[in-house]
């Protein structure tokens, strides 16, 4: 059970032994937890909606915050790559940049440091320039980039990112791994000379709040002991790990006192000569954030080049600084925020990764470029990292740690953070003076990107004028003395103290608990009864559907105050529900079914159906009654509707006229039903000169009735209409029946017509004569009543064409193939598919709608529909001619395109598609290979239905993989720079 039920559980426990009549005031002030322990920081993972007095973490949506669909620009992502709820957001490593991907994770957890980027302006903008509307926002400076990047990992919606454009601001060499210490410094003192310039203090100085201190080199002369002190600041200390094992004894050594004798003596300007002297270094102020550098990377003076020293530290979560520190009059206790990993034995290679403490949750992560890893139980867990490294001869076995230490060889660099005492909402006490006020507001207060609003109680109040005890969940109790503060500056209201706890709601609520506790034994009890056999008339008639379910339907309507109240509250702050779509559920909930209705004919008597009912005894009766008093009741000697019977009887009838008519259409036209001794145009009948013509529309829809006489309707018409313009006229040629038009119209030969006028309504007559002239054009040999038309002819050919090169969003099908056989049979899947009518019916027996996960897109593909009659009438009459459905194959997929699209454009398509990467795709339509990629769709001859082949040579799976494709295929003119000091 989730922590929430629990405590909502715990709430109203007391229902269970006190009746309504006896609510007290400690009851009602239970059932509002009121009384509940606030949480302390670090005990809880997130703010507890549960608890009103939990005050942890309330300003983590700020910062986290849950991502709105709407609020930022789509991405076309698969659902993989999609970033989860409440999850932190990856980097890509762009070659060997892992280093960089560490720091920009550990600095963005630095929520100083990024509300202060994110107040920073640019020099474009204090001068009062906007950004146009149809120009996408470039970063421009070393603060710009970073703070978009920032909002990137904060707001976006993909599980990873790409740093590319802060890296190439940099001049950074993706392909090289740099010094990441050396790294660090250059960086902080770029943003530190960036920041400079800003006017707000608060972002001028943010550096050095958060990472600068100061520390002095202390030269004392032996002989007169005068001393000399020279103050510089620091953002970070090194730290020499060879030959210790703690962390402790490394700053020991940073700070030890060193002798200066021989030829280092120290000249002094008291003696005006050198004498011997001692140099040690002070610290005098430390920081907020820590950084620790471990100098696990030496210069080896045998082989001129450097090593790594894989020498095990220990270090614990909590750092007490004050016995380092010259003043011992302050708080110097740090906490451990971040570890910076190197995986390797080499200093020239390896991979950088970062575990980092989440501030707000105190959470552990491990960020390892795309990939994000939560600890479990708030632990920091190295392990694993140190299993990973290189095993060497010299390898020394891992120390034991103790509770609240860690050992790390691969560590080289510690970040700590003060500790400090976070300012709280005082919760008062249980008898204190207290105010409820929405957690929605505390969050957008803490907020202080947008200003507050006035405060909006109204949304949480009962039908009472009360607060409503369900609203708890998004309440938080504070004390009246910062509710006052909160009144006073922003306003609002009205304000809910002690007296706007509603004893009226906590008292129907605990009589509808004491129902519900009821409803459990009740169950049971007719559970049981209905195991008993009734006999005789001695029953009731239940529909078996309401038994099912006839638990939940009493909890429904036990429930009905409580929806209703939600209904007229709606949302915090003012937002309430459209009345559109109150009234829209409230007639659905109208058209739902009661208890027993379900067995009501539509002439409000019993049904005929007994298979839908069953007889229960009257104490079974009798106890749903009480749930249900207004259901309909009928005595297990009720005859059923006769009006039903009647209806039942003539639906047979029906049935039975239906099938003798299906037998004698078949019968009467058995060649025409199984389609064989079909005439043709192409090669003309000899046996006769007239052949007459009817819409295939209407021979596909009167072979379904023929096949399921009892479930498809009978045809009574031929529909030719559909076949003819609107002067009457025909809108098919000679030469398109035989060819691209054969497939709208079926022959039927003169024998065939003389049954058919006798079988159906004929609305048109269409008929097409050889005139056997002699000397004419085969095409002038033919005649057709009616005439062609030839004005609504041409213009449905114009038409066509304008389409073909005009459409936008069509849909054209991409069929992947792996050898020569397959194109061959993929390219005309006609060839291989039966046309039996066992293959017929099952496809016509396919549910509407039903979708083949082949042709599902993350665009939203695209549904094949079969072509039905009034579809096709509202094409001609718009003058368009629509082709014929395109059967499936499988391994297709559907894209939408347009005309103008290019073909680059399509393969990226086809790339996001089927993961293969743009120039691995070989395409064919029509036996043509597709290669110019600047060309247009329309111009290749790409049209709407088309089905266009793809041949890959080496298809690519990895997504990784495929931001560089990208990168190649939509290239971003940038600079290239070599260093950091260069910007």
């Amino acid at each position: 059970m989730a922590p929430r039920l629990q405590l909502e559980k715990a709430a109203w426990r007391w229902t269970e032994t006190v009746p309504p009549e006896a609510v007290t005031q400690e009851h009602i002030e239970a059932a509002y937890r009121v009384g509940l322990e606030p949480c302390q920081r670090g005990t809880c993972r997130r703010n507890c909606r549960g608890n009103p007095n939990c005050l942890v973490g309330i300003g983590e949506h700020v910062w986290l915050g849950e991502i709105d669909e709407n609020s930022f620009h789509n991405i076309d992502d698969p659902n993989c790559e999609r970033r989860k709820k409440n999850a932190f957001v990856g980097l890509t490593n762009l070659g060997a940049t892992c280093y960089v991907n560490t720091f920009l994770q550990m600095w963005f957890l630095n929520l100083e440091l990024r509300q202060a980027l994110y107040l920073c302006s640019s020099n474009e903008h204090a001068a009062g320039e906007s950004i146009p509307k149809d120009k996408d926002y470039e970063p421009q400076t070393i603060c710009e980039h970073l703070q978009y990047l920032f909002a990137l990992l904060q707001n976006s919606k993909r599980r990873y990112i790409d740093p590319s454009g802060f890296v190439k601001a940099l001049g950074l060499d993706t392909g090289q791994q740099q010094d990441a210490q050396e790294f660090s410094k250059l960086f902080m003192s770029l943003l530190e000379d960036t920041l400079s310039k800003q006017k707000n203090p608060d972002v001028r100085n943010i550096v050095q709040k958060q990472f600068c201190g100061e520390y002095a080199y202390v030269t004392v002369c032996n002989q007169c002991g005068r001393e000399s002190k020279l103050v510089s600041k620091f953002y970070e200390l090194e730290l020499n790990i060879q030959g210790h094992k703690q962390l402790t004894d490394c700053i020991t050594e940073f700070l030890k006192e060193e002798k200066l004798e021989g030829d280092n003596r120290y000249f002094c300007e008291t003696c005006q000569s050198k004498q011997n002297a001692t140099r040690k270094i002070r610290l005098l102020s430390l920081p907020c954030t820590l950084n620790l550098q471990l100098m696990r990377f030496v210069f080896d003076r045998q082989t001129g080049h450097k090593k790594k020293l894989n020498t095990y530290i220990g270090f614990s979560e909590l750092l007490d600084m004050e016995p380092f520190m010259e003043q011992k009059n302050g708080v110097y206790v740090y906490e451990l925020s971040a570890v910076l990993i190197h995986r390797g034995v080499s200093a020239y290679s390896g991979h950088y990764i970062a575990h980092v403490k989440d501030p707000q949750t105190g959470e552990w992560y491990k960020f390892n470029d795309e990939d994000i890893e939560k600890m479990e139980g708030k632990k920091l867990q190295l392990g694993i990292e140190e299993d990973l490294a290189e095993p060497s001869k010299s390898q020394t076995r891992k120390p034991k740690c103790g509770k609240g230490t860690h050992c790390s060889r691969n560590a080289y660099m510690l970040v700590y953070r003060l500790q400090t005492r976070e300012k709280s909402l005082t919760v008062e006490v249980p008898g204190s003076p207290y105010d409820f006020i929405s957690l929605e507001w505390l969050q957008k207060w803490l907020d202080e990107s947008t200003p507050p609003k006035p405060i909006d109680n109204t949304a949480c109040l009962c039908s009472h004028g009360k607060l409503h005890p369900d609203k708890i969940c998004i309440m938080k109790r504070i004390s009246e003395y910062v509710a006052d503060f909160f009144y006073r500056r922003y306003g609002g209201g009205p304000r809910l103290n002690v007296k706007a706890l509603c004893k009226d709601c906590v008292v129907e609520r605990c009589r509808i608990l004491r129902l519900k506790n009821q409803l459990n034994e009740d169950y049971k009890t007719v559970t049981n009864l209905l195991k008993i056999t009734v006999k005789g008339s001695e029953g009731f008639w239940v529909g078996k559907a309401s038994l099912r379910s006839w638990r939940q339907l009493a909890l429904e309507q036990l429930n009905e105050q409580d929806e209703d109240a939600e209904h007229s509250n709606g949302k915090l702050n003012g937002n309430a529900p459209n009345k559109d779509e109150v009234n829209e559920e409230k007639r659905e909930e109208e058209e739902e079914l009661n208890f027993n209705e379900d067995i009501v004919c539509p002439h409000g008597d019993l049904c005929i159906s007994e298979n839908e009912r069953r007889v229960v005894s009257k104490e079974a009766w009798k106890k749903l009654k009480q749930y249900f008093p207004k259901a309909p009741e009928f005595p297990s000697n009720k005859e059923c509707c006769s009006q039903c019977k009647i209806l039942e009887r003539e639906g047979e009838e029906n049935e039975a006229l239906h099938k003798m008519m299906a037998s004698e259409q078949k019968t009467s036209l058995q060649n025409l039903f199984h389609d064989k001794c079909r005439p043709c145009l192409g090669s003309w009948p000899q046996e006769t000169d007239e052949l007459y013509i009817v819409s295939q529309f209407f021979v596909e829809e009167w072979r379904k009735f023929v096949r399921r006489p009892t479930r498809c309707s009978p045809v009574s018409s031929l529909g030719n209409s559909a076949l003819l313009c609107p002067h009457g006229g025909l809108m098919f040629t000679y030469a398109s029946m035989t060819k691209e038009d054969s497939k709208l119209i079926a022959l039927i030969w003169p024998s065939e017509w003389e049954r058919i006028q006798k079988l159906f309504v004929v609305d048109h007559v269409i008929k097409i004569t050889r005139t056997r002239a002699a000397g004419e054009p085969e095409s002038a040999l033919y005649s057709s009543e009616p005439q062609l038309c030839p004005e609504c002819r041409e213009g449905l050919l114009c038409q066509q064409q304008r389409d073909l090169r005009e459409y936008t969003q069509a849909t054209i099908y991409i069929h992947k193939v792996v050898d020569n056989k397959k194109v061959m049979k993929d390219a005309a899947p006609e060839l291989n598919v039966s046309s039996s009518e066992a293959e017929e019916e099952r496809e016509e027996n396919k549910p509407e709608g039903e979708q083949d996960p082949d042709f599902n897109q993350s665009n939203g593909g695209a549904k094949r529909q079969k072509l039905s009659h009034q579809s096709y009438i509202s094409y001609q009459k718009q003058g368009i001619r629509r082709s014929t459905r395109h059967r499936k194959v499988r391994g297709e997929k559907a894209l939408l395109v347009s005309a103008n699209q290019t073909l680059k454009e399509l393969k990226i398509q086809i790339m996001h598609a089927f993961s293969v990467a743009p120039f691995d795709q070989n395409l064919l339509i029509d036996g043509k290979i597709l290669s110019d990629d600047t060309a247009t769709l329309g111009s290749l001859g790409i049209i709407p239905e088309s089905v266009i082949l793809l041949k890959a040579d080496e298809p690519i799976a990895d997504y990784a993989a495929m931001d560089d494709v990208m990168q190649v295929c939509m290239p971003e003119e940038g600079f290239k720079g070599t260093g950091l000091l260069g910007h």
